[in-house]
């Protein structure tokens, strides 16, 4: 997929009018090598719901920081089971009990959280992306999450060309929590990031 900026805005302001299955339809029907992603935080099954929907064997990458709940793990399960998902895991090269010795979680003022950010989260990042080399990524983007997400809409392109097809952008939790009750779908919210620690603090992936 290659759009010029005024290309982008232009479908953006015709999917806005299309539900969250048919713009990842949209999404697959043109991409060469689409994936979505997932942390299973809450709200996740409504993304892997519409990007399954739209191709059933779609690659799902989950980087895994190896600091999730007990919660998040049964929710990731059911949910693999649930939708059959086609997961491709990964994880950071160091263990957690061996970082919790040697750096522990820093706090986000400390100068050592970027390296724990790294290792934890773009590091695997960057690895499944070289791996997949998507033209088409599926994630679970809405507005009012963080000010750099409010910039952005159902598409928008990285940096390095990727296209970020977020289908359920302008929905609220509100919204969310009815589309997870029409289309049987649990949710869990005891979720932890370790490189956020504010709600509304970017990750680093997407910024």
């Amino acid at each position: 997929m290659s759009y010029s900026a005024e290309e982008i805005k232009k479908l953006n302001a015709e999917l806005k009018q299309k539900s969250p299955v048919e713009i990842a339809q949209w999404a697959v029907d043109n991409a060469a090598n689409a994936v979505v992603t997932t942390n299973f935080r809450p709200y996740e099954a409504a993304i892997l719901y519409a990007a399954t929907q739209a191709k059933k064997d779609i690659p799902v990458i989950w980087c895994d920081t190896g600091y999730n709940t007990p919660n998040t793990y049964r929710h990731a399960e059911e949910v693999i089971d649930l939708l059959a998902l086609n997961v491709d895991l990964y994880v950071p090269k160091q263990t957690s009990a061996h970082r919790d010795v040697v750096l522990g979680i820093p706090q986000i003022d400390d100068p050592k959280h970027k390296v724990f950010t790294e290792q934890v989260k773009l590091e695997p990042f960057k690895r499944a992306m070289a791996a997949h080399k998507p033209d088409v990524w599926f994630t679970n983007l809405r507005k009012g999450q963080t000010a750099h997400r409010d910039n952005l809409d159902i598409l928008s392109l990285g940096a390095d060309g990727i296209l970020k097809v977020s289908p359920f952008y302008y929905y609220s939790d509100e919204q969310l929590d009815t589309y997870l009750e029409e289309h049987k779908l649990p949710n869990e919210h005891k979720y932890f990031d370790p490189t956020k620690v504010l709600e509304n603090r970017e990750c680093g992936l997407h910024a």
